[in-house]
């Protein structure tokens, strides 16, 4: 039985000729949501009104997920330019966004305005989560240990966010570093089980220092709202077979975990520190460095990826994912990630190049 799985975007609202940030979401979100072949329901609001949120139907193969992001991203594309802006798929913007960006009119967003001001005002990143289905709780939580050591690895490959405020941070993904500063971040730690992971959020819930579970802002959870585990590690990417790609890995990462649960192989030891520092170097260098694998050891970007590719070609296989998904790595490996490509751009025609990059058409998947 094939697992299902859902994918949620979130893109920048820019201005085409300044490249500026503009608070255009509620009115892109009404025009997009007026589309015949759109549900209200698939686009979203976001934290701050200079971004929009797609996410998908439940989907059972890796076609329905690129046709579904590819309609998506057309319809808020199009609702975009009838009001001015365009759509920008980077995980970060690549001016700064002159004026702050209001927060858009929401009692949680408000809530967490009060709660972190600054961080909140530079909260303009954008990802990718990868929703898979997941037997129950439990399941979920045995995925969640044993995933854990891939996440920098994924982290590396859908680095596409290197500027912020103008200028080369020399990080490959910024959004990762900016979203570590909240207090629930990183890469999740090891629970013992399902009656674990719910008493440790409770704990924090009522310690005060987060709201909501909403705000449980590690790179892998489990959802509240679906039977899935969440997979939150990845900047949004340029074009939608390279998110294609994502789903797939990250549904074959999912299903794999449960076999080895399900067979009783005993959960990799990863201490904090090493998580840590493991998604530290993933964020700073993506593909163009060294990282540090799920066994603890410093390796090169590209022997981590073959080794992602090795661990889950069985369950891609299965799913009959392997050639194209087998096809995507070895382009982008070929490619470079979406910050290489920024950067590229950069060198050669400046910031109006980059928005180019993350406004054209290899933004909207068609090229």
């Amino acid at each position: 039985m094939t697992t299902t799985l859902g994918v949620e975007e979130e893109y920048l609202l820019i201005d085409p000729v300044t490249g500026r940030l503009v608070a255009q979401s509620v009115k892109v979100r009404a025009a997009a949501g007026l589309e015949p072949f759109v549900a209200a329901h698939e686009i979203q609001a976001e934290l701050l009104q200079a971004q929009v949120e797609v996410a998908t139907p439940v989907c059972a193969t890796l076609a329905e997920v690129g046709g579904h992001l590819l309609r998506l991203r057309h319809a808020v594309s199009e609702a975009a330019e009838a009001h001015g802006c365009r759509l920008a798929a980077g995980g970060t913007p690549a001016l700064g966004q002159g004026l702050p960006v209001p927060v858009t009119e929401h009692v949680r967003y408000r809530a967490m305005q009060r709660q972190a001001p600054q961080l909140v005002a530079e909260q303009l990143v954008n990802g990718m989560h990868v929703h898979v289905a997941v037997a129950d709780r439990q399941m979920g939580v045995e995925v969640l240990n044993r995933i854990r050591g891939w996440l920098p690895i994924l982290t590396a490959m859908a680095a596409n966010s290197p500027l912020w405020q103008g200028h080369d941070t020399g990080f490959a993904s910024w959004r990762t570093v900016v979203f570590d500063r909240w207090p629930v971040s990183g890469v999740p730690p090891l629970f013992a089980d399902e009656a674990d992971y719910d008493r440790r959020v409770r704990r924090l819930l009522a310690a005060g220092v987060i709201g909501d579970t909403g705000q449980l802002y590690w790179q892998a959870r489990l959802s509240e709202r679906y039977p899935t585990v969440e997979v939150r590690c990845l900047d949004v990417q340029l074009r939608t077979d390279d998110a294609v790609m994502f789903a797939g890995l990250v549904r074959a990462l999912v299903e794999t975990a449960a076999g080895e649960a399900t067979a009783g192989v005993p959960v990799p030891e990863w201490e904090p520190e090493l998580a840590k520092a493991a998604m530290w170097q993933a964020a700073r260098h993506g593909l163009g460095g060294y990282l540090i694998d799920p066994r603890g050891l410093r390796c090169r970007a590209g022997d981590a990826v073959f080794r992602l590719l090795q661990h889950v070609g069985p369950a891609l296989e299965a799913a009959g994912d392997l050639r194209e998904v087998d096809s995507l790595v070895h382009r982008l490996l070929r490619r470079g990630t979406g910050a290489d490509q920024q950067r590229r751009a950069l060198a050669t025609g400046g910031l109006a190049a980059v928005n180019a990059l993350l406004t054209g058409a290899e933004a909207d998947g068609v090229s």
